[in-house]
Protein backbone atom coordinates (compact mmCIF):
# COMPACT_ATOMS: atom_id res chain seq x y z
CA UNK A 1 0.00 0.00 0.00
CA UNK A 2 1.24 3.47 -0.89
CA UNK A 3 1.83 5.54 2.25
CA UNK A 4 2.40 9.12 1.08
CA UNK A 5 4.55 11.70 2.83
CA UNK A 6 2.15 14.47 1.83
CA UNK A 7 -1.37 14.62 0.38
CA UNK A 8 -2.54 17.54 -1.73
CA UNK A 9 -6.32 17.97 -1.93
CA UNK A 10 -7.33 20.02 -4.95
CA UNK A 11 -10.06 22.60 -4.59
CA UNK A 12 -13.49 20.93 -4.66
CA UNK A 13 -12.14 17.38 -4.33
CA UNK A 14 -13.57 16.95 -0.82
CA UNK A 15 -17.04 17.24 -2.31
CA UNK A 16 -16.58 13.62 -3.36
CA UNK A 17 -16.92 10.55 -1.16
CA UNK A 18 -13.59 9.05 -2.21
CA UNK A 19 -11.68 12.19 -1.20
CA UNK A 20 -13.46 12.31 2.14
CA UNK A 21 -12.52 8.69 2.77
CA UNK A 22 -8.86 9.40 1.98
CA UNK A 23 -8.89 12.47 4.25
CA UNK A 24 -10.40 10.58 7.17
CA UNK A 25 -7.84 7.78 6.81
CA UNK A 26 -4.79 10.04 6.92
CA UNK A 27 -5.81 13.25 8.74
CA UNK A 28 -4.59 12.14 12.17
CA UNK A 29 -1.25 10.71 11.04
CA UNK A 30 1.45 13.13 12.20
CA UNK A 31 3.95 11.80 9.66
CA UNK A 32 1.74 12.84 6.73
CA UNK A 33 1.34 16.47 5.68
CA UNK A 34 -2.18 17.43 4.56
CA UNK A 35 -2.35 20.38 2.15
CA UNK A 36 -5.58 21.96 0.90
CA UNK A 37 -4.91 23.67 -2.42
CA UNK A 38 -6.58 26.94 -3.37
CA UNK A 39 -5.11 26.97 -6.91
CA UNK A 40 -3.76 24.51 -9.47
CA UNK A 41 -0.17 25.18 -8.43
CA UNK A 42 1.09 21.77 -7.31
CA UNK A 43 4.83 21.91 -7.76
CA UNK A 44 5.42 24.61 -5.17
CA UNK A 45 4.27 22.14 -2.51
CA UNK A 46 6.72 19.42 -3.58
CA UNK A 47 10.25 20.09 -2.27
CA UNK A 48 13.41 19.72 -4.32
CA UNK A 49 15.96 22.03 -5.93
CA UNK A 50 16.60 19.77 -8.92
CA UNK A 51 14.95 16.94 -10.83
CA UNK A 52 16.79 14.32 -8.73
CA UNK A 53 15.20 15.59 -5.51
CA UNK A 54 11.86 16.54 -7.05
CA UNK A 55 11.46 13.02 -8.44
CA UNK A 56 11.98 11.40 -5.05
CA UNK A 57 9.70 13.82 -3.23
CA UNK A 58 7.10 13.57 -6.00
CA UNK A 59 7.05 9.81 -5.62
CA UNK A 60 6.04 10.37 -1.98
CA UNK A 61 3.20 12.73 -2.90
CA UNK A 62 -0.48 11.90 -3.39
CA UNK A 63 -2.66 14.40 -5.27
CA UNK A 64 -6.41 14.03 -4.79
CA UNK A 65 -8.43 15.68 -7.52
CA UNK A 66 -10.98 15.28 -10.28
CA UNK A 67 -10.59 14.23 -13.89
CA UNK A 68 -11.67 17.40 -15.66
CA UNK A 69 -11.25 16.39 -19.29
CA UNK A 70 -13.36 13.34 -19.92
CA UNK A 71 -12.05 12.67 -23.38
CA UNK A 72 -10.38 9.26 -23.00
CA UNK A 73 -7.08 8.57 -24.75
CA UNK A 74 -6.71 5.64 -27.13
CA UNK A 75 -4.66 2.71 -25.90
CA UNK A 76 -3.39 0.54 -28.76
CA UNK A 77 -2.50 -2.31 -28.80
CA UNK A 78 -3.65 -3.00 -25.25
CA UNK A 79 -7.24 -1.73 -25.49
CA UNK A 80 -9.58 0.68 -27.24
CA UNK A 81 -9.40 3.36 -24.53
CA UNK A 82 -7.55 4.27 -21.37
CA UNK A 83 -9.73 4.41 -18.26
CA UNK A 84 -8.31 7.33 -16.22
CA UNK A 85 -8.59 6.16 -12.62
CA UNK A 86 -5.07 6.98 -11.41
CA UNK A 87 -2.10 8.82 -12.88
CA UNK A 88 1.44 7.94 -11.84
CA UNK A 89 2.99 5.17 -9.77
CA UNK A 90 4.83 4.82 -6.47
CA UNK A 91 7.43 2.54 -8.08
CA UNK A 92 10.80 3.91 -9.08
CA UNK A 93 11.54 1.74 -12.08
CA UNK A 94 14.52 3.28 -13.82
CA UNK A 95 13.44 2.36 -17.35
CA UNK A 96 9.78 3.38 -16.97
CA UNK A 97 8.29 5.16 -19.98
CA UNK A 98 6.47 7.46 -17.55
CA UNK A 99 9.85 9.18 -17.28
CA UNK A 100 8.92 10.57 -20.70
CA UNK A 101 5.20 11.08 -20.09
CA UNK A 102 5.38 12.37 -16.51
CA UNK A 103 9.01 13.43 -16.19
CA UNK A 104 8.28 16.65 -14.31
CA UNK A 105 5.14 15.31 -12.59
CA UNK A 106 6.21 12.13 -10.80
CA UNK A 107 3.49 12.32 -8.13
CA UNK A 108 0.55 9.92 -7.84
CA UNK A 109 -2.82 11.41 -8.69
CA UNK A 110 -6.19 9.81 -7.97
CA UNK A 111 -9.39 10.94 -9.67
CA UNK A 112 -12.26 11.02 -7.19
CA UNK A 113 -15.10 11.78 -9.64
CA UNK A 114 -15.25 8.14 -10.59
CA UNK A 115 -18.99 8.20 -11.35
CA UNK A 116 -18.35 10.84 -14.03
CA UNK A 117 -15.66 8.58 -15.47
CA UNK A 118 -18.12 5.67 -15.63
CA UNK A 119 -20.73 7.84 -17.36
CA UNK A 120 -18.18 8.76 -20.02
CA UNK A 121 -17.06 5.13 -20.36
CA UNK A 122 -20.68 4.12 -20.98
CA UNK A 123 -20.92 6.70 -23.76
CA UNK A 124 -17.90 5.16 -25.48
CA UNK A 125 -19.38 1.70 -25.01
CA UNK A 126 -22.69 2.76 -26.55
CA UNK A 127 -20.95 4.40 -29.52
CA UNK A 128 -19.24 1.14 -30.48
CA UNK A 129 -22.26 -1.14 -30.23
CA UNK A 130 -22.82 -3.85 -31.28
CA UNK A 131 -19.05 -4.33 -31.00
CA UNK A 132 -17.52 -4.67 -27.55
CA UNK A 133 -15.18 -2.11 -26.01
CA UNK A 134 -12.03 -2.79 -24.02
CA UNK A 135 -10.62 -0.35 -21.45
CA UNK A 136 -7.10 -0.29 -19.98
CA UNK A 137 -6.81 0.91 -16.38
CA UNK A 138 -3.03 1.14 -16.03
CA UNK A 139 -1.73 2.81 -19.18
CA UNK A 140 -0.11 5.67 -17.22
CA UNK A 141 -0.31 4.31 -13.69
CA UNK A 142 -0.35 1.39 -11.32
CA UNK A 143 -3.70 1.62 -9.49
CA UNK A 144 -3.10 -1.22 -7.03
CA UNK A 145 -0.99 0.57 -4.32
CA UNK A 146 -3.73 3.17 -3.72
CA UNK A 147 -6.62 0.69 -3.92
CA UNK A 148 -6.89 0.15 -0.10
CA UNK A 149 -8.19 3.71 0.34
CA UNK A 150 -9.64 4.58 -3.09
CA UNK A 151 -11.47 1.33 -3.90
CA UNK A 152 -11.36 2.53 -7.52
CA UNK A 153 -10.60 -0.91 -8.88
CA UNK A 154 -13.35 -2.50 -6.82
CA UNK A 155 -15.91 -0.02 -8.15
CA UNK A 156 -14.61 -0.44 -11.69
CA UNK A 157 -14.67 -4.23 -11.59
CA UNK A 158 -18.26 -4.13 -10.35
CA UNK A 159 -19.19 -1.64 -13.11
CA UNK A 160 -17.78 -3.85 -15.85
CA UNK A 161 -19.06 -7.01 -14.20
CA UNK A 162 -22.58 -5.72 -14.86
CA UNK A 163 -21.80 -4.67 -18.44
CA UNK A 164 -22.15 -7.24 -21.20
CA UNK A 165 -20.69 -5.00 -23.90
CA UNK A 166 -17.36 -3.98 -22.39
CA UNK A 167 -14.35 -5.36 -20.60
CA UNK A 168 -11.63 -3.95 -18.38
CA UNK A 169 -7.98 -4.83 -17.88
CA UNK A 170 -5.10 -3.48 -15.87
CA UNK A 171 -1.54 -4.46 -15.06
CA UNK A 172 0.40 -4.16 -11.80
CA UNK A 173 3.78 -4.76 -10.18
CA UNK A 174 2.17 -5.10 -6.74
CA UNK A 175 0.33 -7.71 -4.73
CA UNK A 176 -2.30 -5.81 -2.68
CA UNK A 177 -5.17 -7.51 -4.48
CA UNK A 178 -6.97 -9.45 -1.72
CA UNK A 179 -9.96 -7.05 -1.64
CA UNK A 180 -10.62 -7.83 -5.31
CA UNK A 181 -10.84 -11.60 -4.97
CA UNK A 182 -14.50 -11.93 -3.98
CA UNK A 183 -15.99 -9.47 -6.44
CA UNK A 184 -18.61 -10.35 -9.04
CA UNK A 185 -16.34 -9.71 -12.03
CA UNK A 186 -18.17 -12.18 -14.31
CA UNK A 187 -14.97 -12.67 -16.29
CA UNK A 188 -15.13 -9.11 -17.62
CA UNK A 189 -11.90 -7.92 -15.95
CA UNK A 190 -8.46 -9.24 -16.82
CA UNK A 191 -5.77 -8.71 -14.20
CA UNK A 192 -2.21 -8.85 -15.50
CA UNK A 193 1.07 -8.82 -13.64
CA UNK A 194 4.24 -7.22 -14.91
CA UNK A 195 7.04 -9.66 -14.22
CA UNK A 196 10.73 -9.93 -14.96
CA UNK A 197 13.85 -11.76 -13.89
CA UNK A 198 15.26 -11.21 -10.43
CA UNK A 199 18.28 -9.51 -12.02
CA UNK A 200 16.12 -6.90 -13.74
CA UNK A 201 13.81 -6.36 -10.75
CA UNK A 202 16.68 -5.98 -8.28
CA UNK A 203 18.63 -3.58 -10.48
CA UNK A 204 15.90 -1.46 -12.02
CA UNK A 205 12.53 -1.84 -10.26
CA UNK A 206 12.89 -0.10 -6.91
CA UNK A 207 9.91 0.08 -4.52
CA UNK A 208 7.95 -2.68 -6.21
CA UNK A 209 6.86 -6.13 -5.04
CA UNK A 210 9.25 -9.01 -5.53
CA UNK A 211 8.93 -11.44 -8.41
CA UNK A 212 7.57 -14.18 -6.16
CA UNK A 213 5.01 -11.91 -4.48
CA UNK A 214 3.69 -10.88 -7.88
CA UNK A 215 3.41 -14.50 -8.97
CA UNK A 216 1.71 -15.42 -5.69
CA UNK A 217 -0.85 -12.64 -6.23
CA UNK A 218 -1.43 -13.76 -9.81
CA UNK A 219 -2.32 -17.24 -8.61
CA UNK A 220 -4.85 -15.76 -6.19
CA UNK A 221 -6.65 -13.80 -8.90
CA UNK A 222 -6.55 -16.76 -11.29
CA UNK A 223 -8.13 -18.99 -8.64
CA UNK A 224 -10.75 -16.28 -8.09
CA UNK A 225 -11.81 -16.83 -11.68
CA UNK A 226 -10.34 -13.70 -13.22
CA UNK A 227 -8.82 -13.85 -16.69
CA UNK A 228 -5.15 -13.55 -15.80
CA UNK A 229 -2.13 -12.46 -17.80
CA UNK A 230 1.55 -11.63 -17.63
CA UNK A 231 3.38 -8.70 -19.12
CA UNK A 232 7.03 -9.66 -19.46
CA UNK A 233 8.62 -6.28 -19.89
CA UNK A 234 10.97 -4.84 -20.58
CA UNK A 235 13.03 -7.74 -21.86
CA UNK A 236 16.76 -7.01 -21.67
CA UNK A 237 19.54 -8.83 -23.45
CA UNK A 238 22.37 -9.42 -21.00
CA UNK A 239 24.69 -12.32 -20.07
CA UNK A 240 22.58 -15.41 -19.28
CA UNK A 241 19.35 -13.61 -20.19
CA UNK A 242 17.85 -16.70 -21.80
CA UNK A 243 18.59 -18.87 -18.78
CA UNK A 244 17.06 -16.33 -16.40
CA UNK A 245 13.92 -15.72 -18.48
CA UNK A 246 13.52 -19.48 -18.87
CA UNK A 247 13.78 -19.82 -15.09
CA UNK A 248 11.09 -17.15 -14.75
CA UNK A 249 8.77 -19.05 -17.10
CA UNK A 250 9.47 -22.34 -15.33
CA UNK A 251 8.62 -20.70 -12.02
CA UNK A 252 5.33 -19.53 -13.49
CA UNK A 253 4.48 -22.94 -14.89
CA UNK A 254 5.11 -24.59 -11.54
CA UNK A 255 2.67 -22.26 -9.80
CA UNK A 256 -0.20 -21.78 -12.25
CA UNK A 257 -3.20 -24.07 -11.59
CA UNK A 258 -4.00 -26.49 -14.38
CA UNK A 259 -7.79 -26.11 -14.21
CA UNK A 260 -8.25 -22.45 -15.13
CA UNK A 261 -11.32 -21.36 -17.08
CA UNK A 262 -9.48 -18.72 -19.09
CA UNK A 263 -6.16 -19.08 -20.91
CA UNK A 264 -3.18 -17.32 -19.38
CA UNK A 265 -2.23 -14.39 -21.63
CA UNK A 266 1.30 -13.23 -22.38
CA UNK A 267 2.51 -9.86 -23.66
CA UNK A 268 6.26 -9.54 -24.21
CA UNK A 269 7.91 -6.16 -24.82
CA UNK A 270 11.61 -5.62 -25.43
CA UNK A 271 13.45 -2.70 -23.84
CA UNK A 272 13.32 0.59 -25.72
CA UNK A 273 13.85 4.22 -24.79
CA UNK A 274 13.44 7.75 -26.15
CA UNK A 275 16.07 10.48 -26.07
CA UNK A 276 13.85 12.49 -23.71
CA UNK A 277 13.48 9.54 -21.33
CA UNK A 278 17.21 8.86 -21.43
CA UNK A 279 18.03 12.46 -20.49
CA UNK A 280 15.57 12.39 -17.58
CA UNK A 281 16.72 8.94 -16.40
CA UNK A 282 20.35 10.06 -16.31
CA UNK A 283 19.40 13.02 -14.11
CA UNK A 284 17.14 11.05 -11.77
CA UNK A 285 19.33 7.93 -11.64
CA UNK A 286 22.88 9.22 -12.29
CA UNK A 287 24.40 5.82 -11.45
CA UNK A 288 22.07 3.78 -13.65
CA UNK A 289 23.46 0.82 -15.56
CA UNK A 290 20.58 0.73 -18.03
CA UNK A 291 21.85 -0.21 -21.51
CA UNK A 292 21.21 3.05 -23.38
CA UNK A 293 24.00 3.37 -25.93
CA UNK A 294 22.37 4.80 -29.04
CA UNK A 295 24.99 3.25 -31.34
CA UNK A 296 23.97 -0.23 -30.15
CA UNK A 297 20.30 0.36 -31.02
CA UNK A 298 18.12 1.02 -34.03
CA UNK A 299 16.14 4.26 -34.21
CA UNK A 300 12.46 3.75 -34.97
CA UNK A 301 9.43 6.02 -35.10
CA UNK A 302 6.57 4.92 -32.85
CA UNK A 303 2.81 5.12 -33.31
CA UNK A 304 2.62 8.40 -31.36
CA UNK A 305 5.00 10.23 -33.67
CA UNK A 306 8.18 10.29 -31.60
CA UNK A 307 11.27 8.20 -32.16
CA UNK A 308 12.68 5.54 -29.89
CA UNK A 309 15.77 3.36 -29.72
CA UNK A 310 15.03 -0.36 -29.97
CA UNK A 311 17.20 -3.45 -30.19
CA UNK A 312 18.55 -4.24 -33.69
CA UNK A 313 16.41 -6.45 -35.92
CA UNK A 314 18.49 -9.59 -35.28
CA UNK A 315 18.22 -9.17 -31.51
CA UNK A 316 14.46 -8.58 -31.67
CA UNK A 317 14.07 -11.72 -33.77
CA UNK A 318 16.11 -13.67 -31.21
CA UNK A 319 13.85 -12.42 -28.41
CA UNK A 320 10.74 -13.29 -30.40
CA UNK A 321 11.88 -16.80 -31.27
CA UNK A 322 12.98 -17.50 -27.70
CA UNK A 323 9.70 -16.52 -26.07
CA UNK A 324 7.54 -18.13 -28.75
CA UNK A 325 9.35 -21.43 -28.30
CA UNK A 326 9.49 -21.39 -24.49
CA UNK A 327 5.89 -20.31 -23.93
CA UNK A 328 4.62 -22.83 -26.48
CA UNK A 329 6.52 -25.69 -24.86
CA UNK A 330 5.86 -24.79 -21.21
CA UNK A 331 2.20 -23.72 -21.18
CA UNK A 332 -0.86 -25.52 -22.46
CA UNK A 333 -3.80 -23.18 -21.81
CA UNK A 334 -2.34 -19.87 -22.98
CA UNK A 335 -2.56 -17.03 -25.50
CA UNK A 336 0.40 -14.96 -26.68
CA UNK A 337 -1.02 -11.55 -27.57
CA UNK A 338 2.17 -10.06 -28.95
CA UNK A 339 5.96 -10.09 -28.72
CA UNK A 340 7.48 -6.75 -29.73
Amino acid sequence: MFMPKRILFEKGSLDYEMAQKIYMKFKDKESIEIIHLTSNQLKQHIPGEDLYAQYREGKKTLVVGTKKSLKFQSCKPSAHYQLPLVLGCMGQCQYCYLNTQLGDKPFIRVHVNIDDIFVQAQKYIDERLPEGTLFEGAATSDPVPVEPYTNSLEKTIRFFGDNENAKFRFVTKYNDIDTLLGLAHNGHTEIRFSINTDSVINQYEQFTASRDKRIEASIKVARAGYPTGFLIAPVFIYPNWKEEYRDLLLRLRSKIPSDLVYPITFEVISHRYTTKAKNIIQQVFPDTTLPMLDEERKFKYGQFGYGKYVYPKESLEEIKQFFQKEIEELFNHKEVKYII
